[in-house]
């Protein structure tokens, strides 16, 4: 789980049930992080409610603050849960190709020799 992980609503009052389950999709995101950066990984959500043209839409906002690269996503929705459900999935990638880069800096270096090499 995320350590840091602070969770704020805009225009609307946040109840528990949407709490936790921020808490759960967004908190379960470390795994795609690297171990050495795991502890230092920070994550604010920010959830919005815009009345626009007599439509509820829900705005869900993640900022993701790693060693080297802050990721943003933000995605609007007509339910709250699915718009927290879409960032998390678009987060996902994101941190894979992350992962990638900044996970064993000997294996990139061994990947790249090799490149060079052909």
């Amino acid at each position: 789980m995320i350590q840091q992980l602070e969770i704020s609503a805009v225009h609307f009052k946040l109840d528990e049930d949407l709490k936790k389950y921020g808490n759960k999709k967004i908190g379960q995101l470390d795994r795609y992080v690297p171990r050495n950066a795991r502890a230092s990984v920070h994550a604010e959500v920010k959830l919005k409610e815009a009345k626009a043209n007599h439509k509820d839409r829900f705005n869900c906002e993640v900022i993701l603050h790693l060693p080297h690269k802050t990721i943003a996503i933000s995605e609007t929705a007509i339910n709250m849960y699915a718009a927290i459900d879409i960032v998390e999935t678009k987060l996902r990638y994101q941190l894979a190709k992350y992962k990638d880069l900044h996970g064993n800096p000997k294996l990139y270096r061994r990947v790249i020799h090799r490149l060079n090499k052909s």
